[in-house]
């Protein structure tokens, strides 16, 4: 295992054409809004169909935030979805370490899939409240600490603001 290649790019992930689209998801695994909704919309029933199969098996009581679980991507040019909880700012004193884990646990998952290239949104940073800076920084810090089988990770950024915060991050 070594490090992934850490690029970023103004966009839509739902349109990222990698192995594995990571979603910013709540802990009930069955949609909601920003990422979560845009993921869900864009890849059809065959996504919540997954994420009710999870829920009425090992994830009945959700996914804990800090977390990472796969399903089909549905019709996303992704092979994969990874929904990750994010915390919400300020609702944790451990908060930080919790933002951290999503990237880290999502790349565990996504190892175990075999996945080579994957896209993140900006974890927690939207809804959630993270301030973008702040989230930005841990994103990019525990992503290029994390040994991985992964090969490239893209953070794919929606507005003009994230995008530069990931870009003051990768330099």
């Amino acid at each position: 295992m070594a490090k992934a290649t850490l690029t970023r790019v103004r966009g839509n992930i739902v349109e990222a054409e990698v192995d594995a689209v990571v979603n910013a998801a709540n802990s009930s695994l069955l949609g909601g809004g920003g990422v979560d909704g845009a993921i869900h919309r864009a890849g059809g029933p065959e996504i919540l169909a997954a994420c009710r199969e999870l829920r009425a098996g090992p994830y009945a009581e959700g996914l804990r935030t800090g977390r990472a679980v796969a399903t089909t991507a549905g019709r996303l040019p992704a092979r994969w979805v990874i929904h990750t909880v994010g915390p919400v700012h300020g609702a944790d004193a451990d908060g930080a370490l919790l933002l951290a884990s999503c990237y880290r646990d999502s790349l565990r998952v996504a190892d175990e899939l075999g996945a080579r290239t994957v896209a993140f949104p900006a974890v927690s940073a939207g809804a959630y409240g993270w301030p973008l800076r702040d989230a930005a920084r841990i994103a990019v810090e525990t992503v290029g600490e994390t040994e991985t089988a992964v090969t490239e990770v893209r953070f794919v950024l929606f507005g003009e603001s994230a995008y530069e915060a990931f870009a003051e991050q990768l330099g």
